[in-house]
């Protein structure tokens, strides 16, 4: 069960986590997506949300993963640290992953 103050604990000390929390953006091509996931095949943005040590594992997360779900990072990779939406894990982990189509010009 998940506490619902974990957001008020992390932010006040009372929950301590070595990681960081970051947005990811990956710009890249989109395949035959792994089910649970939809975007038309071709080029997209890749959004994750991960707990991370640094920037440059997040990194290393967004491609990662999106090679197993059929997503094949092709360029641009942004990365912003932000307010977390779930709480931290003993281990790094991402969540909250999306696509956002477009036309090549």
């Amino acid at each position: 069960m998940m506490d619902k103050d974990w957001k008020l604990k992390l932010r006040y000390g009372k929950t301590k986590t070595e990681f960081k929390h970051f947005t990811v953006l990956a710009d890249g091509i989109v395949g035959e997506l792994k089910d649970g996931f939809e975007c038309e095949p071709g080029n997209a943005w890749m959004s994750m949300k991960t707990w991370a040590n640094s920037a440059d594992e997040s990194a290393d997360m967004i491609q990662y993963v999106g090679r197993q779900i059929g997503f094949e990072c092709k360029g641009k990779i942004e990365i912003y640290e932000t307010e977390p939406t779930e709480p931290p894990k003993d281990e790094p982990y991402g969540y909250g992953i999306n696509f956002t189509p477009y036309d090549a010009e």
